[in-house]
């Protein structure tokens, strides 16, 4: 009885303290602390994670690891701390206002390309393929004048990198199948051109993307760039070249696969350094007939993929 009463009367007076306001620190404590408090004496590892022992000389223990191998309730998500955001800068280097100046002139001519774009989309709409085929071409131009002012001014970063890989797709991977498929329009049936222009956007978009990833070879590219491939397309269309739409389509899905393939291409620089009596048979056929040249001109730069490959295949 004596026993009893002494429980009652300490079970009265906690009663009492914490009607009056009187609490425990421990009574204000989150659920989830009390939880993990609660996990930590049932598992024996509070004697672990005080604050006086710091690590265990014996298990080599700290409080981090307590926490890693520590249980955790289910319907409470982990409690995770997040590392402040730090801003990376645009420009990489000084920013000093010359180098800004520059850095703004070689986005300008990529942001020139993504308009011109969206202008060949606009005018290809209207039925003006011809001035939207020229668009296309001047995109290329820009496409390759920013990243030559890039390296040439100093100022290429990734920021560039990927802004240049976001107007290429909008340009050439969708601009250029709009164009196409505007000019297609009549001479072949809708779902026949639709379905071509509709793989030269998802090689497109393969084929940036892939870029973007994969190391860099510096003499030849891996499958057809997409800039060459739309600079092929925008001739196509801005000369007419004379023949049948079943073979234009047949052209169209040609070049979409070329783009996606693994077959070498030569880059435009080692073609330059090709010796000069080269160039001058197509520069002849160019007078000659421009159509019948340009034609026989793409035919064999993409032939050349596959030869390239087999060639090394053999000497490997």
């Amino acid at each position: 009885m004596r026993r009893s009463s002494t429980f009652a009367r300490q079970v009265l007076l906690v009663r009492v303290g914490r009607r009056d306001g009187d609490l425990h620190p421990t009574d204000l404590a989150p659920t989830e602390h009390r939880y993990a408090d609660r996990q930590r004496r049932r598992y024996g590892l509070d004697r672990l994670s005080r604050p006086t022992l710091g690590v265990d000389p014996t298990l080599g223990l700290g409080r981090a690891d307590v926490d890693a191998v520590m249980p955790v309730s289910p319907a409470m998500p982990p409690m995770t701390q997040t590392d402040e955001a730090h801003s990376i800068p645009l420009l990489p280097g000084e920013r000093t206002m010359a180098r800004r100046m520059k850095f703004g002139l070689v986005n300008a001519c990529t942001l020139a390309s993504l308009m011109l774009g969206m202008l060949a989309i606009f005018l290809a709409m209207q039925g003006e393929v011809r001035m939207a085929a020229l668009c296309l071409i001047a995109c290329v131009g820009f496409d390759g004048l920013d990243g030559a002012l890039a390296r040439r001014l100093g100022v290429a970063s990734p920021f560039g990198a990927q802004m240049d890989s976001l107007a290429d797709m909008c340009s050439f991977g969708l601009a250029a199948p709009v164009v196409v498929y505007a000019s297609l329009a009549g001479s072949v049936s809708t779902a026949a051109a639709a379905v071509a222009c509709a793989l030269v956007a998802a090689c497109a978009a393969i084929r940036l993307a892939r870029f973007n990833v994969s190391p860099k070879d510096g003499r030849f590219f891996c499958g057809v760039p997409t800039t060459m491939a739309a600079a092929v397309l925008a001739v196509t269309v801005a000369i007419g070249l004379p023949v049948p739409g079943a073979v234009l389509v047949a052209g169209v899905a040609l070049l979409a696969f070329a783009m996606v393939s693994s077959f070498p291409y030569a880059k435009l620089a080692r073609l330059v350094k090709l010796p000069p009596w080269l160039w001058l048979a197509p520069v002849i056929g160019a007078l000659v007939d421009i159509r019948l040249t340009f034609a026989l001109i793409v035919v064999g730069y993409l032939v050349s993929g596959p030869v390239l490959w087999l060639r090394q295949r053999r000497t490997a």
